[in-house]
């Protein structure tokens, strides 16, 4: 569902943050590390621009829908939260608020710790993250995706006082002979920080530069950009 929902949605719109503060400061050849990859949205485009990629995800369902659209490729199932590299990468970018799914300030530590291990002391760590008013827009409401072999219901609720989001994703795929349909369910939970927060971690783990810029100044004018700041941190 995942892959299907968001594969011509997501890029399209951050393109114009990705051109100005990713592709135009980092040359081509360089060695990338796509953190949270999925299953290779932007991966596919760091290739065709000419990168040394590696990619990773907590997810081994989205890796393997990765390696087969991109083989060949160094995509690993890894955990953020604990990196583990041999080498040393000239950017890091992690993309479409992949770092709100870290749910306590710790786990963003942890991930900050690492990608500041594997940077390059030159390197340029990019990413995005929704604040409270990207939340704000979840109003309980039933988004509905129809295709002939899929039907996708996704409902976003947020809790003001925890700064906890939850989205809710339901979905019907057609299976077997016959007009038999099968039912899947399952809730991802999001956490809000505030940028002070976020800035304070990204010191605390080392990042001595740090630009901060909502979507709407990258020129970013879907409804993807509402609420939504990226960050480009440099040791």
């Amino acid at each position: 569902m995942y892959h299907a929902l968001w594969a011509d949605w997501y890029l399209p719109a951050a393109m114009p943050a990705l051109e100005r503060l990713f592709f135009a400061r980092v040359p081509k050849h360089a060695r990338v590390l796509d953190l949270c990859c999925g299953s290779g949205h932007v991966t596919k485009e760091l290739v065709a621009r000419g990168y040394d990629v590696t990619g990773i995800d907590n997810s081994a369902e989205l890796i393997t829908i990765a390696r087969r659209e991109l083989p060949g490729i160094d995509l690993r199932v890894q955990d953020a939260r604990y990196l583990d590299f041999n080498c040393h990468f000239d950017a890091v970018l992690s993309t479409f608020d992949s770092l709100n799914h870290l749910l306590s300030l710790e786990d963003l530590r942890l991930v900050f710790n690492g990608v500041r291990r594997t940077l390059k002391n030159d390197g340029l760590f990019f990413f995005d993250m929704n604040l409270a008013e990207a939340y704000s827009a979840d109003l309980h409401q039933w988004a509905v995706d129809l295709s002939d072999d899929n039907v996708s219901m996704v409902r976003g609720t947020y809790y003001p006082g925890s700064g906890k989001a939850r989205t809710e994703l339901i979905w019907f795929v057609r299976c077997g002979p016959g007009n038999s349909w099968q039912r899947r369910q399952t809730v991802v939970e999001q956490q809000c920080y505030s940028l002070e927060q976020i800035l304070l971690t990204l010191s605390e783990s080392g990042f001595r530069k740090v630009e901060t810029i909502p979507a709407k100044d990258a020129e970013v004018t879907s409804e993807l950009g509402f609420g939504r700041v990226y960050f480009v941190a440099q040791p």
